[in-house]
């Protein structure tokens, strides 16, 4: 079964943001540990390491990837429990990324936005971070992991259709 893809673009005067959402029956608290804490991005995304604080740059190694290199992460801001700015360079360009997290009677929705200057990748980027999210879910509720195979190319097409 492919999932869905869900993510949108939204035009900005610097180019576009790619949104998605994820909504998760648990505290605002307990998500932003499922974002900032290294042993528990280790079951979804990476594990990182580095004294963590805006202005300041962690290591994160994208443990899912195929070569898994560790990469410098710049925290740009960080609003516990409600926001957290990154930005990263690496072979495929620069990344500038923000998680926004709200909380409404028990229920936590993240936003995870993807700063673009380019929609070039979009047709790659935008499954990638579906994965990444539905990684993020599994982790949480103790799911299978998704398989990537099944993100791309198979949402290749709706994503390069949103530019």
């Amino acid at each position: 079964m492919t999932p869905e893809a869900t993510g949108r673009l939204v035009p900005m005067p610097t180019g576009n943001d790619l949104v998605l959402t994820r909504t998760y029956r648990a505290s605002v608290d307990d998500v932003w540990a499922s974002i900032t804490e290294p042993e528990r991005t280790a079951r979804w995304f990476g594990p990182w390491r580095g004294e963590a604080g805006p202005g300041r740059t962690v290591e994160l190694q994208m443990a899912f990837e195929e070569s898994a290199p560790w990469c410098p992460l710049l925290i740009e801001g960080c609003e516990p429990p409600r926001r957290l700015a990154v930005s990263m360079r690496d072979e495929a360009g620069h990344w500038s990324m923000e998680v926004l997290l709200s909380e409404a009677e028990g229920t936590t929705e993240l936003r995870l936005i993807h700063h673009l200057t380019s929609t070039e990748q979009l047709g790659t980027t935008g499954p990638g971070w579906e994965y990444y999210l539905d990684m993020l879910t599994a982790a949480r509720t103790g799911g299978p992991r998704p398989d990537f195979t099944d993100y791309y190319p198979a949402q290749k097409a709706y994503f390069e259709s949103l530019a």
